[in-house]
């Protein structure tokens, strides 16, 4: 008989391809960082299914759902 009442991680969390358990429903920036390892220098998108990115604010909470995924902010230089 399964045991129903394992508590484990109910989310996976996108960040720069590599999906991360989470045992929550929402994660902030500082924890997004934290998880994909990503430089505090850099700005932290949220890239939603249709591939519309938006950045987020440093104190920011976000509610994780289906198919949205996070990474660094890729400046780009003319030279």
């Amino acid at each position: 008989m399964p045991d129903n009442n394992k508590q484990g991680p109910k989310y996976f969390v996108e960040i720069e391809g590599t999906e991360y358990e989470w045992s929550k429903e929402t994660i902030t920036v500082p924890e997004i960082r934290q998880l994909g390892n990503l430089p505090a220098d850099q700005p932290i998108i949220e890239v939603d299914p249709d591939n519309n990115e938006r950045t987020l604010a440093e104190d920011e909470v976000v509610t994780l759902k289906p198919g949205h995924r996070f990474g660094k902010k890729i400046s780009y230089k003319r030279g």
